[in-house]
């Protein structure tokens, strides 16, 4: 995370998680969490959430689910690593942004297709170790860079 840790553990109710573990126990024990990117809660908290390529309003912030769906038949941890894999090159680009987890009331959908919550209670950040961790998961586990839009694959003959 980029800014001052005192800054960081402030925002949040459960300070900072510094693991996978951490992460997945929280999922755990508090299902309906999810995870943010942005500048922060108190940014995000001081202004309208817009779209930026409509223009619109959104009635929510957008957010990753951590639950993994049901269909999920891998380790959570494996569900986690592919929620949080895009974050380190958003952070890359805009090293203003966290990566943080919240909870709110499920308010509808963003143009892509992301929940969107109201209501939001910043629940913990993600250190900068947890983040690498996950990609380093993530590309250990996964085939990493295949494209996904195509959906699901049937194997050849």
């Amino acid at each position: 995370m980029h800014r001052g840790r005192d800054e960081e553990q402030d925002e949040f109710e459960l300070g900072i998680l510094r693991t996978m573990y951490e992460l997945e126990t929280a999922v755990r024990r508090f299902p309906g969490l999810h995870v943010r990117h942005s500048p922060g809660p108190f940014v995000d908290a001081s202004g309208p959430n817009v779209d930026l390529e409509s223009g619109l309003e959104l009635p929510g912030l957008s957010a990753d689910p951590l639950d993994p769906e049901d269909w999920w038949h891998r380790p959570v941890a494996d569900w986690l690593a592919r929620q949080l894999r895009g974050y380190r090159q958003l952070a890359d680009r805009e090293p203003d942004r966290i990566a943080w987890v919240l909870t709110g009331q499920f308010v509808g959908r963003g143009p892509d297709g992301e929940p969107l919550l109201a209501n939001v209670l910043p629940v913990a950040g993600l250190s900068d170790e947890l983040i690498a961790e996950a990609e380093d998961r993530y590309r250990t586990f996964f085939d990493a860079g295949r494209d996904t839009a195509g959906g699901s694959r049937r194997p050849s003959p």
